[in-house]
């Protein structure tokens, strides 16, 4: 449904061997484009199932597109706790 939407996220950390991973989310729309104001990172030193990143922008969307939840690493790799990250979102206007 055509609108204004509220979107949000969050991503949990897990090492894998190193705490020197540099966590990243993002929002994409339509797979391809960052939704402006999306981005997210934390540089500081991670803690394994403690440190986690949110993400929150609000956006307009046509019928028919479609948004998804991007967390990457840079730096060392890691993992994100499949059974704590969220991806939520609603209509506002």
């Amino acid at each position: 449904m055509d609108g204004t939407y509220l979107l949000g996220a969050s991503l949990l950390y897990k090492v894998n061997g190193s705490l020197s991973s540099r966590m990243r989310g993002r929002l994409v729309m339509n797979g391809t484009t960052e939704i402006r104001g999306s981005l997210g990172e934390i540089s500081g030193t991670h803690v394994s199932n403690a440190t986690a990143i949110w993400v929150q922008t609000m956006v307009p969307l046509s019928a028919g597109d479609t948004v998804e939840l991007q967390g990457y690493f840079r730096g060392a790799d890691g993992y994100f706790a499949a059974d704590h990250t969220t991806f939520w979102g609603t209509k506002i206007g």
